[in-house]
């Protein structure tokens, strides 16, 4: 069964299940266990919550540290111990090429990626990471292959089209 990821969602399953996204700046965490061929997957949109959002009653996905505890539990309940998961990040992709000084919301996703699961003891197994433009995102639970096509952004204008009215002419 095909599951597709919309920004701030995860999802955790057996093999059954494909889960699908498309990133941009955001990350995608994937964990999967081999032992059972149990398997999650996030899409977060920021490394963690702002400061003056800090008082929400509940985890959010959108954030990276909140999504990965969201999936450790969901695994822990599927019977996965965090420490028989491999770990795949992907992602963080410069969406628009604007120079600043300082790192990019791609970057600071990733690195935050890294760092959250460096703190769980989870081991990165790979990752694809940053550059320009999206990368599409399919995790095959059964197997725990993940496949990732990068797509860099375009450079090409968008024609500009004529204004025009909608509504009825005297």
């Amino acid at each position: 069964m095909d599951v597709f990821l919309q920004p701030g969602e995860y999802f955790a399953g057996d093999a059954q299940h494909r889960v699908r996204t498309l990133l941009g700046s955001c990350v995608s965490v994937v964990l999967w266990s081999p032992h059972v061929r149990i398997g999650a997957m996030s899409h977060s949109l920021l490394p963690g919550r702002p400061q003056q959002d800090a008082s929400g009653p509940m985890l959010d996905g959108r954030y990276g540290d909140e999504a990965l505890r969201l999936m450790l539990e969901e695994l822990v309940g599927l019977g996965v111990r965090p420490a028989h998961c491999r770990a795949k990040i992907f992602g963080g992709g410069d969406m628009f090429g604007a120079r600043h000084p300082g790192p990019t919301v791609g970057q600071r996703n990733g690195e935050a990626a890294r760092e959250q699961l460096r703190r769980c003891g989870i081991e990165v197994a790979s990752e694809s990471l940053y550059g320009d433009g999206h990368r599409q995102v399919v995790f095959d639970i059964a197997t725990g292959e993940v496949w990732a096509r990068q797509t860099p952004r375009s450079t090409r204008q968008l024609p500009v089209l004529p204004e025009f009215r909608i509504g009825r002419s005297a």
